[in-house]
């Protein structure tokens, strides 16, 4: 059940995050929405403000949808003359550009606002604090035990996992300085880092200066001011992006199997394990999730946001519309295409439900 709910949360926000940068631009140019939705088919309830806007809730919670006047499903339908300045079709091509791309956008907006709230309310770092040693590597070699604490790597303070790992990564194989926290004891091992060929995170293996220590369990939380949580709220959104865009890459390339591509349920799992890690967890979850949507919406296939966007560059190109025929015949293998990665995806969420 709290899966379920934070599963929920989750996607809710994220729909309505990306809504309502549709819906905030197409207002700001004029154009009048006829229906604000979260979720699809079925309406469950809403309600209609002084515009004619219609607010509900459908019953499908994988998506959600902006309806404006003017927009091609309502080709057939004719406009009073009075109203034509209201419809998205009269609006001109830059115009409908940024309505369409104002719902990707307002992601990556959220993702740094969320980013930014998780690094205020306090995020946890592992210490530098040694918790096994691997036989035969330079650490065990020199003599580092577990438990040491790492203070320094030359003169460099060492204040977290992550700077020491980044350190070590750096070096190129050349030989490091470490001042070690034994117990109140101080002392230094000079380390040589051995050059391993090792998997990355996508299966590749690639090679990386090493010597042989994992983290131990205890971290601090680490709170930060609001200007240097936007710092580096921007900077992980940035980081987040980019591995995005490798991934969906290395999933094109076939570098990651299409086995790893995760659908609604997953979505839910990790929802409900987040939040129950605490908020800033949660924040980066939804976040990652954020980036995923707008980037994935970005992608140029018929009836995404990226789909449309490709049509109204070629517009803007050629001086006039692309062909409803061929917008219709693009948008029904848009579809069938979209329908089969949802396909996938449950069936990778099951299959790893049920191994």
């Amino acid at each position: 059940m709290t899966t379920t709910f934070w599963a929920l949360v989750v996607l809710g926000v994220l729909i309505f995050v990306h809504e309502l940068g549709h819906f905030l631009v197409a207002r700001f140019f004029g154009v009048r929405v006829l229906v604000f939705s979260l979720g699809f088919g079925p309406r469950l309830g809403g309600w209609r403000d002084k515009s004619g806007t219609e607010y509900q809730v459908s019953a499908i919670p994988l998506g959600g949808y902006v309806k404006m006047l003017g927009e091609a499903d309502d080709a057939d339908t004719p406009i009073p003359e009075e109203d034509l300045q209201y419809s998205f079709a009269t609006q001109n091509v830059w115009q409908r550009f940024a309505i369409v791309f104002a719902g990707p956008a307002f992601n990556f907006i959220f993702a740094v606002v969320a980013l930014t709230m998780a690094f205020m309310v306090g995020v946890g770092e592992p210490l530098p604090k040694v918790g096994s040693v691997t036989s035969g590597m330079p650490a065990g070699v020199a003599g580092i035990k577990t438990g040491d604490q790492i203070t320094y790597i030359g003169d460099q303070k060492i204040d977290s996992w992550d700077q020491l790992s980044q350190t070590i990564k750096t070096s190129d194989g050349s030989p490091l300085m470490f001042t070690i926290d034994r117990d109140g004891k101080v002392f230094q091992l000079t380390i040589i880092p051995k050059v391993k060929e090792v998997a990355n995170i996508f299966g590749e293996m690639v090679k990386f200066p090493l010597i042989g220590i994992s983290p131990s369990n205890e971290r601090r939380v680490v709170y930060h001011s609001p200007l240097k949580a936007l710092e580096l709220g921007a900077l992980q959104s940035w980081r987040m992006t980019e591995l995005t865009v490798t991934s969906i890459w290395k999933l094109i390339t076939r570098v990651v199997s299409p086995d790893q591509i995760g659908g609604p349920l997953m979505i839910a799992e990790m929802a409900g394990k987040t939040a129950a890690q605490g908020p800033s967890n949660l924040l980066f979850f939804m976040a990652l999730i954020s980036i995923n949507l707008g980037i994935l919406n970005l992608l140029p296939i018929p009836i995404l946001d990226g789909g449309h966007l490709f049509f109204f560059l070629i517009e803007a190109i050629k001086g006039s519309p692309v062909s409803e025929t061929v917008q219709g015949i693009s948008s029904r293998v848009g579809m069938a295409l979209l329908l089969l990665l949802m396909v996938w995806a449950l069936k990778n969420d099951l299959m790893r439900i049920f191994a």
